[in-house]
């Protein structure tokens, strides 16, 4: 698989990880548990993604011996991971500011969105 992905998606673990994020220092993985998403006939065939590599041509690899291709090359939009990993997300940063015992005036409104 190609390196220095924006994102990585495994499908064996059910986890989608952002490689880069504001201030991390490696990248930030969530199972996001939803058998349905992961269980469409259209990604019964991925075993990895790794999208938004500068070697466009291995960036999916699937569980049976079809060479790697680019993820342009399925036909699918990469935007339904990415929203997956922007709400479970935005549900730890909510969880977070709710486990803050600071009062809210000092440490900010809650958290109501996210969006990579």
């Amino acid at each position: 698989m190609a390196t220095n992905a924006t994102w990585t998606v495994i499908f064996e673990d059910k986890t989608i990880i952002k490689n880069h994020d504001e201030g991390a220092s490696e990248g930030i993985g969530y199972v996001i548990d939803d058998n349905a998403f992961w269980d469409r006939e259209d990604y019964s065939n991925f075993w990895a993604i790794q999208y938004g590599t500068s070697v466009v041509t291995d960036e999916v690899e699937y569980r049976d011996t079809t060479p790697h291709t680019s993820w342009e090359s399925t036909g699918l939009s990469f935007s339904e991971f990415i929203n997956k990993w922007d709400a479970a997300h935005l549900s730890k940063l909510q969880a977070d500011w709710d486990a803050d015992p600071r009062e809210e005036s000092e440490k900010g409104a809650r958290p109501t969105s996210y969006s990579s």
